[in-house]
């Protein structure tokens, strides 16, 4: 990969009030609180990668539109909030619009233990047309890449990664990038992300749960 490629990370957000629903059982306050965290420390952690020139979320809540855009990233409405490859592709759209040149790259909102330097060691991996990490469950996919807007075809949703193997991503398999695979989907995976380390707004609303 060339050394001068830069990336804009793509980061889709639900609105709270029906994200994450697996971590009902922690309470629906507890929930709501946490998915804004998610978003919040993921953003954050993307904003402080090396190889990131900017970072835009797609999401229609508005007070976490503000949010995130008082921490410097770009936001948009989402256009298409029950389909995620299509928010993602609506998002990969308008960040070549905003900023052309950029390596086009979806990452999940639900990465709260997401460290800068592994998300630049993932991207500094990418090869070829289309690349995309999987999840430590080795099922699902947390980051997908692509050369530019026209080869980016996001495969999200269930088995995400062998659907992404299947349209020819290439797999980015090296060590290093364990917070890049923890997204959290459960009280279990919230508990593997603590036990990594986490950012300062899930650790908030997670203090005392476990």
């Amino acid at each position: 990969m060339s050394p001068t490629l830069r990336f804009g990370v793509i980061v889709p957000v639900k609105p709270p009030a029906f994200a994450k629903s697996r971590l009902g059982r922690l309470g629906d306050d507890v929930r709501r609180s946490l998915a804004v965290a998610f978003a919040a420390d993921t953003v954050d952690a993307a904003l402080r990668a090396d190889l990131v020139d900017v970072v835009l979320a797609v999401t229609d809540d508005h007070r976490l539109a503000a949010d995130l855009r008082s921490m410097g990233a770009e936001v948009m409405p989402d256009g298409a909030v029950d389909d995620l490859n299509s928010s993602l592709a609506q998002g990969a759209a308008e960040l070549a619009r905003r900023c052309p040149g950029r390596r086009p790259t979806a990452l999940c909102a639900d990465l709260p233990a997401l460290r800068p330097a592994e998300l630049d060691l993932a991207l500094a991996a990418a090869e070829g047309e289309l690349a995309f990490v999987a999840d430590t469950d080795q099922r699902g996919t947390t980051l997908l890449t692509a050369r530019d807007v026209t080869v980016f075809r996001p495969a999200f949703g269930r088995d995400s990664r062998e659907a992404h193997r299947a349209i020819g991503a290439l797999e980015i398999e090296i060590a290093g990038i364990d917070t890049v695979r923890r997204d959290v989907d459960t009280p279990e995976d919230l508990a593997a992300a603590l036990r990594m380390g986490i950012g300062p707004r899930t650790s908030r609303v997670a203090a005392g749960l476990f």
